[in-house]
């Protein structure tokens, strides 16, 4: 658990600070305030490293702040999607938005929830025809593409199609949320510079 000194260290936009490329991100020379989140993630996730994507939002608290409870109560807990549905999605969204360091990081956390290698590497490259993906995850997975490089063109009847293949309504929500939400996280990290994980792979 990490121990907060009560001195407020603050934090200098204008000093770049380890952890990216781009732009500085929040790493333990921060004010009291982050590093208070910073405990509530490793607290909350068990783990006693700091992903990059929460440096970056650390240098908004309050975003830090929302980012750690959407994380604890949408991204990382089974809910309408399974945990591994999601990490499909997240993957596949991160590979086609030319991401490494969010596709690797979801890569990781796909194989952690028994993803295969061989999946991965359908969703790194695209390959949703590949016979590793069920029938209702192709077309759960294009239609994630679809929000992605398309939202206007998605239809009701779109929708039904792919309600057909066995998803509800309330799942394909999700997708779209999901779709839209590591979008954004991609550009984040791009934009900043956060260095790719290495893969874990089996």
């Amino acid at each position: 658990m990490l121990e907060i000194d009560e001195k407020d260290v603050g934090y200098d936009p204008e000093q770049p600070i380890s952890g990216s490329a781009n732009l500085a991100v929040v790493e333990e020379n921060a004010a009291r305030e982050v590093l208070a989140l910073y405990q509530k993630f490793r607290s909350r996730f068990g783990r006693s490293d700091l992903p990059g994507i929460v440096k970056c939002f650390a240098t908004s608290p309050p975003m830090l702040k929302s980012m750690i409870d959407l994380a604890t109560e949408f991204l990382f807990v089974d809910s309408q999607l399974t945990r591994k549905d999601k990490e499909m999605v997240a993957t596949l969204i991160s590979s086609q938005n030319e991401c490494p360091y969010c596709a690797n990081s979801h890569g990781n956390l796909f194989l952690a929830q028994g993803g295969s290698t061989e999946v991965l590497c359908a969703l790194a490259t695209g390959a949703l025809g590949s016979a590793c993906f069920t029938q209702p995850e192709q077309a759960l997975l294009r239609f994630a593409l679809t929000v992605n490089a398309n939202s206007r063109s998605i239809t009701r009847a779109g929708i039904e199609k792919t309600m057909q293949a066995g998803w509800t309504e309330a799942q394909l929500a999700e997708v779209v949320h999901l779709a839209a939400l590591f979008a954004a996280f991609s550009r984040i990290a791009n934009a900043f510079g956060v260095p790719a994980p290495n893969l874990h792979l089996p």
